[in-house]
């Protein structure tokens, strides 16, 4: 039996992955201070909404008609670890051959103390903004070791004192345990009959590791680094996507589509958490787990839910192009922080003297780079979203196709 196609979700992933870019880079413009925290605080829901949508994805094309696995939990292990591997390798290489250049270069006077090894302990109280001097630490060589060892085995998403390498890949490490979860849990959830039970229970789960260290602790560490991104604590948003997909098909074999209204109420309750958490996190610090870890999660369902009911488009062309652009959504996640560090590099010695290096006078030029502009920033997004195309159709998919022939072989 086909399965159905949801051209909604392909662009939804594709704006996560464009959002989760614009969060993590768009505030080094001098140009967005002001206004710029508006665009990207809630940049966390990116995040989020990509593991809620890997849950009803995976239920949706790995369950059949009898809520039981197509294929058996190897053969499903083999091609979601085949499918993340490149990616994170891929980043994960690139971004530390760009941290070791840049010291050499030294195109901006902080360059000269850049360093793979470098790290920022995870705090999220008064002392990271106050003194962020004392969380700043370089690895030792025995610490570099070990996260190399974690970074290569898909583990460093468990080290709740800092991101390493390459920040943004520890949602990789925790989609990689959500998906040795999927075979037990999947089955079994979608089985249950209360779903909207199921759901809350998820939702109260989710919330309970932040009051805890709300009420225990200052959000030091590791208290931070463990609800940022420690797997188990994440698990209940990719749980409550197996759950959505469960709902989603019991509602579809009942012939019960969504209304007009319901559309708009679910368009209004989006609407309205994302403002209400816009106002909170001004709040203080307590408000942002609290919207980070739980509170989100119906707003996160409702767009996911949404966006089920896009209709497909009728030239077969847009359908084709949604699909590269979703499927180059996890190689946004990973690569766009190197790929930041290589263009503002460009663009400040662009700005400076360009016409140095074009003389082969390399130091004067790189001495004369000159300021970054926001007006640049959108060829940076365009060039980051092509690239990334491209290595997911020129790279993992082909790492990940000899990864499957080699392994399902054993």
């Amino acid at each position: 039996m086909k399965k159905e196609r949801f051209i909604g979700l392909e662009w939804m992933r594709f704006l996560l992955g464009l959002y989760i870019v614009i969060f993590h880079t768009m505030h080094y413009y001098p140009e967005t201070k002001g206004w710029g925290h508006l665009v990207t605080q809630v940049g966390f829901f990116s995040t989020s909404t990509f593991f809620v949508l890997s849950g009803f994805l995976l239920t949706h094309v790995y369950l059949n008609e009898h809520n039981e696995m197509r294929e058996p939990a190897r053969s499903f292990m083999v091609k979601r670890f085949s499918n993340l591997y490149p990616i994170h390798i891929g980043s994960f290489l690139l971004t530390i051959a760009v941290m070791s250049l840049i010291p050499y270069l030294a195109i901006v006077p902080e360059d000269a103390k850049t360093s793979a090894l470098f790290t920022i302990y995870d705090v999220n109280n008064d002392m990271g903004q106050a003194t962020p001097n004392p969380l700043h630490h370089f690895m030792s060589t025995g610490e570099a070791a070990l996260n190399v060892v974690l970074n290569l085995t898909l583990l460093h998403a468990w080290n709740p004192y800092y991101l390493t390498f390459n920040p943004p890949s520890w949602s990789i490490s925790t989609l990689f345990f959500f998906y040795m979860v999927f075979p037990f849990a999947a089955t079994r959830l979608v089985r249950l009959r209360k779903f909207y039970r199921a759901m809350a229970l998820v939702m109260a789960i989710y919330l309970i590791p932040t009051i805890l260290v709300s009420l225990y602790t200052d959000y030091g560490m590791p208290e931070t680094g463990i609800l940022h991104r420690n797997p188990i604590i994440r698990l209940p948003e990719f749980l409550a996507g197996i759950l959505l997909c469960g709902l989603y098909t019991r509602r579809r074999s009942q012939g019960r589509r969504l209304s007009i209204g319901k559309r708009w109420a679910l368009v209004g309750l989006i609407v309205v958490s994302i403002a209400i958490a816009e106002v909170l996190l001004t709040k203080g610090h307590v408000w942002y787990y609290f919207m980070h870890n739980g509170l989100l999660l119906p707003a996160q369902l409702a767009l996911v839910y949404l966006c089920l009911f896009m209709p497909m488009p009728k030239r077969a062309s847009i359908t084709r192009f949604a699909t590269r652009l979703g499927g180059a959504s996890l190689p946004m996640f990973a690569l766009h922080v190197p790929f930041y560090i290589i263009f503002s590099r460009v663009e400040r010695v662009l700005s400076g003297e360009p016409s140095l290096c074009m003389a082969g006078e390399f130091r004067q030029c790189f001495d004369a780079a000159g300021p970054i502009s926001i007006w640049y920033y959108p060829v940076f997004l365009i060039l980051t979203v092509a690239l990334c195309v491209v290595f997911q159709e020129q790279f993992v998919v082909q790492v990940r196709n000899w990864l499957q022939r080699h392994l399902l072989k054993q």
